[in-house]
């Protein structure tokens, strides 16, 4: 209990110190995110490297806190190549194809490092598969969710104080520390990124939270009381999954790339709604919390039938929510159609027109 406390705080305190250094630093280089009017509608440029402040504030935490291991050192290498790949990124000089390269890389780093799935009934290549797609999900999922202010590292947040107390009792503590660091680091950043943010996390901080979270999902045991139990992290990271399941049925449906940038994610739809901003990101927190809340109770239940009753209400309350999004959005299409042929603009026309401030952290 003592390390986790221990990380946690000290974590928090550097990333509270440390941000506005990386804040400074990234004006000073011009290392920014320039509103473009389509997707980026910020009213004037925003700095990167928050990632970078998050980063080193959870590894020096850890160094100064926890002895590291082969599995640690799996995960801070995997972490740091995904940062690193990020940095690169927000400086507008990677591919799509490269990105996917780098992940791929930090999949097998973490696979040597004995970081993945071990299913017994599953040979070694079945495993190390499920694990590189468990990690590429969520090292995107959180990527695509960066489009509001306080929106991505609050909902890493919460998934990661969910990881914390899902596994604070557990025998093995790499997981609960680990993520107790995250989670502080993530603490003292979110003041400088919530609405209206002072800086951004950038694809290196996106990816990273994505690979970490991914990552110590993973590798945690959930099945002491129940053993269907190792599906908890489906609702640990339930939000940023959701979001990204939605755009990319939502974006094929009727034609497009789901890896294209499109204002199709579920929070950018409440925006469009006449949501401010910060209402928006502290709904996303609780929903986050709530998911997570039934992620620790699946941990506690002997009766596997009650994850399964768990798994069936989720998906219904989260199909029933994305065909509400959908019909609302044809609702006032229908309406503002012909309203606006005749030179009047309705109110879920002018909602639909006004500039959400996204951070847009799948188009850097």
């Amino acid at each position: 209990m003592i390390p986790m406390a221990v990380s946690f705080v000290l974590a928090a305190l550097l990333a509270a110190w440390g941000t506005p250094i990386a804040r400074a630093a990234a004006l000073r280089f011009g290392i920014v995110d320039r509103p473009d009017g389509v997707l980026k509608r910020q009213q004037e440029a925003v700095p990167y490297l928050g990632g970078l402040a998050i980063y080193l504030a959870f590894l020096v935490s850890l160094a100064l806190v926890y002895e590291f291991d082969r599995q640690v050192l799996g995960l801070l290498l995997a972490g740091t190549l995904v940062v690193l790949l990020g940095l690169i990124d927000d400086l507008g000089v990677l591919s799509p194809g490269v990105k996917l390269l780098g992940q791929l890389v930090a999949c097998w780093v973490l696979i040597k490092s004995d970081v993945m799935t071990h299913i017994v009934a599953l040979p070694f290549w079945a495993n190390a598969l499920l694990t590189v797609a468990w990690v590429l999900t969520t090292t995107n999922a959180v990527n695509l969710i960066d489009i509001l202010d306080g929106l991505a590292p609050g909902v890493a947040l919460v998934a990661a104080l969910g990881l914390v107390a899902a596994t604070a009792d557990g025998e093995v503590k790499t997981i609960p520390v680990m993520a107790a660091a995250l989670a502080g680091a993530l603490l003292g950043f979110l003041p400088y990124n919530h609405a209206p943010a002072r800086i951004y996390l950038g694809d290196s901080g996106s990816l990273f939270l994505g690979l970490m979270l991914g990552a110590l999902t993973l590798t945690a045991s959930y099945t002491a009381h129940n053993r269907l139990g190792f599906v908890s992290p489906l609702w640990l990271l339930g939000l940023p999954l959701f979001d990204t399941a939605f755009v990319s049925v939502v974006r094929m449906a009727r034609g497009a790339s789901p890896f294209r940038g499109s204002p199709d994610h579920f929070p950018l739809r409440l925006r469009r709604r006449g949501w401010p901003v910060r209402r928006v990101a502290i709904a996303c927190w609780a929903g986050s919390a709530a998911l997570g809340g039934i992620a620790l109770l699946n941990t506690r239940f002997e009766n596997p039938a009650a994850t399964r009753v768990l798994l069936a209400s989720t998906g219904l309350v989260a199909s029933g929510f994305a065909g509400w999004m959908l019909w609302i959005d044809r609702r006032d299409r229908r309406i503002s159609g012909p309203r606006k042929e005749k030179g009047i603009r309705s109110r879920a026309a002018d909602r639909a027109a006004s500039p959400p401030a996204t951070e847009g952290g799948e188009s850097r």
